[in-house]
């Protein structure tokens, strides 16, 4: 008997199972997949119900886990490194990221959000880097759009992401494009819309689905945006007490006395900026900073990371995990903030100091969270209307890609009570 005992013992030890118990899978230079990984954590939260340690701050966000084969199997197929680690060792992490003098931490990831992406149903000439990494990355979402938003569908998800979209109701401002086949869809999709739910203009539609949206944000959920999605939304609810849209795309005059007329009560993130109701001007209003005021070009073009403290500020420690601090910077309709346009209750995530501007935005509102992230693709610097779409297997390791991730698993957290 004792000698099939000794025989089990050095079969469990030869096998790792004396031993290991924690499945470690790190976040920095080590890591052969970023987006992957996250897909992962992902898909252990969905499928096993199993509590995931995020280590904030410990080798660029890792994620540790409980050893389990499958686990190891998908990783294995999915090309995400990986470290099976001890008991013992894994204490030894924890010790080490709760120590008082370490800016580190560890968050427990509990349930995966349910995610959704408004976007039009019309075939669209752009591509979108949130709902490509999350394809890649195989982390499932739903689409919805105008009608799904005004029939009350947002509150079945926790995170939504608006595609990149006008919602001043000015199709873009892409009027060099009027007489594209995409263009005319995506016109007589809204219009159609609007006409359906009672609405005589599509800024009229807009506006009532951008209050809808921050109804969805007051109430807990999670909002994500990119690229002119950022700003848009923003004007369209400052301006719900005025007309900023020139009659070439509604029918009805801009009031000219608009900008005395912006409520920024209404707003989320930005305050006391101007519209341009020129309708030729392809820009929205002043927020965004333009390539001749920026002085920048692809090869100085980089954002900076801010550093926060893990224990203190876990959100927006959460949000700027990477195993990069400094990040190659990309263009897009909206590609930047202008800071003096920001509401001082915004937490800037990252800026570029040298055009004096930021370029990942996050704040609390209501019971809910929003995060803008300026810029179209970070890997395709200056993306270009008909171009195809970013391979995502020839950047796994993407810096700029991982900062959207991070907000897709922030609703999974556990929360805690700030430490202040």
């Amino acid at each position: 008997m004792k000698q099939r005992l000794i025989l089990l013992g050095l079969l469990l030890v030869l096998t790792g199972r004396a031993w290991a118990s924690k499945i470690l899978i790190p976040m920095d230079d080590s890591q052969k997949n970023h987006l992957k990984a996250y897909g992962i954590a992902y898909w252990v939260l969905k499928k096993y119900d199993t509590e995931i340690d995020w280590l904030l701050n410990y080798r660029g966000g890792a994620f540790m886990m409980p050893q389990n084969q499958a686990f190891i199997n998908e990783m294995v197929i999915r090309g995400v490194s990986y470290e099976v680690i001890s008991d013992a060792q894994s204490a030894q992490i924890m010790s080490e990221v709760s120590a008082a003098d370490a800016n580190m931490d560890a968050v427990k990831l509990q349930k995966p959000p349910k995610v959704a992406v408004y976007s039009p149903k019309t075939k669209q000439p752009w591509d979108d880097a949130v709902t490509m990494v999350m394809t890649y990355a195989e982390i499932p979402y739903d689409v919805v759009f105008d009608e799904e938003v005004l029939n009350g569908k947002l509150p079945e998800y926790d995170w939504l992401h608006l595609h990149h979209e006008d919602f001043t109701g000015q199709y873009g401002k892409f009027f060099h494009f009027k007489d594209q086949p995409w263009y005319i869809a995506q016109k007589q999709e809204a219009e159609s819309i609007a006409r359906k739910f009672g609405y005589e203009k599509v800024p009229q539609l807009k506006l009532a689905v951008t209050e809808k949206i921050r109804d969805f944000v007051l109430g807990g959920g999670y909002l994500f945006a990119m690229c002119n999605a950022t700003d848009t939304y923003d004007i369209a609810l400052a301006s719900h007490n005025t007309d900023i849209v020139d009659s070439f795309y509604d029918g009805t005059p801009a009031d000219p006395n608009a900008n005395n007329k912006l409520d920024f009560g209404q707003t989320l993130a930005f305050r006391n900026f101007q519209v341009y109701t020129n309708p030729y001007l392809v820009e929205f209003s002043n927020i965004d900073n333009q390539p001749d005021e920026r002085g920048l070009s692809e090869h100085n073009d980089y954002f900076t990371l801010f550093q926060f403290s893990a224990k203190y500020d876990p959100i927006p420690t959460m949000l700027t995990q990477n195993h990069l601090n400094v990040i190659k910077g990309f263009m897009g309709q909206t590609t930047a903030f202008k800071k003096n346009f920001i509401k001082p209750e915004v937490v800037i995530l990252a800026e570029n100091r040298a055009a004096g501007e930021a370029r990942y935005l996050h704040a609390p509102h209501g019971r809910g969270f929003f995060t803008f992230y300026g810029g179209h693709d970070p890997e395709d610097y200056r993306h270009e209307i008909g171009e195809e779409p970013t391979d995502l297997n020839l950047h796994p390791n993407s810096a700029g890609y991982r900062l959207i991730l991070n907000n897709i698993l922030f609703p999974a957290a556990k929360k805690k009570k700030q430490k202040t």
